[in-house]
This record gives structure tokens, sequence and C-alpha cells, in this order.
């Protein structure tokens, strides 16, 4: 009776083990049927392989405090930060600017630190090798126009409809020389042709500008750009430079607040007292760039004209840049400066009303209007090359006259060709 028993629990015994192994073998075909799981690649890696700790670096926060709490060692994040010098330094790296630590196990130290100082690129810190190396992003070019017409000024026109900042300052680059952007009029026009840049089909700014029409006070102005071994940069119909040895303005985005006038009334001394300069109103810290090449007399303060600078450009012309909150690095007496160049930011020191930089021109020992001034030519492209820079002129004028403006509507049209990266 007793075999018997035992030979029943040994049969339902091996039916369990036999009903078990079978469950497993279908089990087992069920997942080699699965999907292989997709490399989720980012950064040139696999994150599929990391353990990954995403953030945004917050203000004065350093490269160890971001890396301390993924056991990497005060010594390590001392020879990181040496070899990244010259390449990417880590005191560049910039609160609000997004970083990532990869770790293949979280109880040992990270093995990457990875950095975007901008949507174009990243910077990849090796913890283990310590190797740094910046890497470019793949980036698409669209080619796109736009066009409109001026209510206030280019700047608020474009800002106003969703253009970009980027455009308006490569477009005042271009014409800057030959458009008084302090006095452009309601109804003035502008077209351009130029390119976008995207990242991953995200958009990321603008790209070379070809192109660029102006209409103001009745007057046409184009910039084409063009480039040969001898030549690089903007020229106007005739093949001569846009770039002027002179710039208009010294200072971006701004509004004349006050003309050259002898006979002003001053507004703090409250008298008559000549104004021999103009006076440019803009944000405090707005860079104030010279108007030409030149070298650096003075950089000092005065009681009426607190901080400023005087350039002189040759032995007729000097140029003068008053009220400065401060001077820009490095801008002391018998320092060379070029045209374009920050040489201090706008301020109110001395006697001023309120932020602004006061441009004086002194020709011959005295202060003149530069605004009435017929200022040097640069010298226009030599005759041989002119017929290299007609067919891209007649190119892109061409491009610029079939770009349409619509009431006050801006028009913004891509075209179907994308450039390769």
């Amino acid at each position: 009776m007793l075999r018997y028993g035992l030979l029943i629990i040994s049969i339902g015994l091996l039916s369990v083990f036999i009903s078990f192994t079978n469950s497993s073998r279908v089990d087992l075909a069920k997942l080699s049927e699965l999907p292989v799981p997709l490399s989720n690649e980012r950064f040139g890696f696999n994150m599929n392989d990391y353990h990954r700790s995403e953030g945004v670096i917050k203000k004065n926060q350093f490269l160890a405090d971001l890396l301390l709490p993924h056991h990497v060692s005060y010594q390590t994040i001392s020879e990181v930060a040496e070899a990244a010098r010259g390449v990417f330094d880590v005191r560049n790296l910039r609160s609000g600017k997004k970083y990532m630590v990869l770790s293949r196990d979280t109880t040992a130290q990270a093995d990457f630190f990875v950095y975007e100082p901008n949507l174009l690129r990243y910077v990849i810190y090796d913890l283990n090798t310590k190797e740094v190396s910046v890497v470019e992003r793949e980036v698409e070019r669209r080619i796109q126009t736009s066009s409109g017409r001026i209510t206030s000024s280019l700047w608020k026109t474009m800002m106003d409809r969703d253009l970009d900042y980027e455009l308006a300052a490569k477009m005042e680059d271009a014409l800057a020389w030959s458009v008084d952007f302090y006095h452009i009029q309601n109804g003035d026009q502008f077209k351009a042709y130029y390119e976008e840049l995207f990242v991953d089909g995200q958009r990321v700014g603008v790209g070379e500008l070809f192109a660029a029409h102006f209409y103001n006070s009745g007057n046409d102005y184009y910039a084409i750009k063009y480039a040969s071994e001898k030549y690089d940069g903007f020229y106007d119909l005739e093949g001569r430079p846009m770039k002027k040895v002179f710039l208009k303005s010294p200072v971006k985005y701004s509004r004349i607040s006050s003309h050259f006038n002898p006979r002003r009334f001053h507004p703090i001394l409250k008298r008559v007292k000549p104004h021999l300069g103009t006076d440019y109103a803009a944000p405090h810290g707005t860079p104030i760039y010279a108007v030409a090449n030149g070298v650096v007399n003075k950089a000092s303060y005065t009681k009426g004209n607190g901080n400023y600078v005087k350039i002189r450009h040759d032995k007729n012309i000097e140029t003068q840049y008053l009220h400065m909150s401060r001077f820009a690095s490095g801008i002391t007496p018998g320092v060379q400066v070029k045209q374009g160049q920050v040489i201090g930011y706008v301020g109110s020191t001395g006697l001023a009303t309120g932020p602004h930089v006061c441009f004086r021109f002194w020709k011959d020992g005295r202060q003149v209007n530069h605004l009435r001034l017929n200022l040097p030519e640069p010298e226009p492209m030599e005759d041989a090359e002119l017929p290299s820079y007609y067919q891209v002129r007649d190119d892109m004028v061409s491009i610029l006259d079939q770009i349409m403006i619509e009431g006050e509507e801006v028009a913004v049209s891509p075209t179907d060709e994308v450039l390769a990266p």
C-alpha cells in the first residue's frame, strides 16, 4: 500500500516537472520573438548602456559641484580641468546651460560628462582617460527670403513679426555704411536672401546673408555678398565695398536723442551751451564700437565727459566717445583698435541725464557734425574682378527683385533648396 502511494506521488511530481519544463520552453520561445531594444543614441553614446543624470547648470555651480555626487574624486576633476585647457576650459561652463553625466555603474565613478554650450556643438569630458573633445553637430542649411515695411525701426519691425534678431544684425552690418538706420522712415522697405540653420529639424539661427536690399527716402541700397581669392565682403551694384572707412554710428539698435547743435539748451546746466556731438540713446551696458581703425589717445574720466575714449584715425581725424559706464578690456592709451571693435559700454557718467553715448568727431582740430561729412571712400574692386562679380550681382538682384512685399505684412518664404551640411 505504501509503495502504491509513493508511486502516485512520484508520477505527480514528474507531471509538475514536465509541465514546468514545457512552460519554460514556451516562455523562451515567446522571448525570442520580442524585438531587440533599439539604440537610443545621443552625443554618440547608446543611452541604453548608461545611467544618465541630466540637468541645467545653476548659478554659482562649478564642475566639482556637478561631479562629486557621481563618485568623481577631486583629483580626477583637477586632471580633467587641466586637460580641458585649450580645448574647452571648464571655466567657460555657464549657468543655464544643459549637461549630462553618464555612468555604467552608479556605485562607481561616472564615465563621461557632456556639456552643451549651444545647439551647434557639445563637449565630451572623458572622466577615465581625461580626454576632452568638442563635437560639431551636423547642420542643415535652408535658403530663406524675408521682406517687409518698416513701422519704426528695422530691428523692432523684425522682432514684431517674429523674424530673427541675427537677421536684423546681419542686415545692419551689411548696410550700415550706406543706410542711416537712425533716420529710416515708416514705409521704408527691406528684403533679405539668406540661410537658416537647423539641427535635428530644430531651427538654431541664421547663417550666411547672401544679399540685402533697403529702400530708404526714395533711394535703393543693395548689399551683395561676394568672395574670391582677393575679395570677401559686401559690395554695391558697381562693385564698390559697402564697408566704408568710417561707420555711421558707434552703437547699434539705438536712436539719436540729441543732434549736433551749436545753440542747444543744456538740460543739466540750464543754459545755452553748444552741443558739439551726436547723442545716441541706448540701454545701459550696450557695446560701443570704434567707428574706424586707429590708436587710442585717451581713456580717462572728467567731470563733464565721465568715462570717455578718444581715438586718432589719421593726422586729421579723431573721434571721441563720452559717458561710458566702463571701458572695454585692454582699452588704454597707445592701444591700436580696429573698426567695429568694442571699446566701452553705454552709461551715464559725467553730465548725463540718462544712458547714452555722446559721439564727437574731430577734423583738423575742430569738432564737426559727422552726419554732414563726405567721408573718404575705400579702394574700389579691380576691373579684372568685375565680370565675375557682376555675374553674382545679377543673380542676387534678380532674386531680391522677385521677393514680394504685401502691404504692411512681412513675406517670409523658404525656397525648396536645402544646402548640404
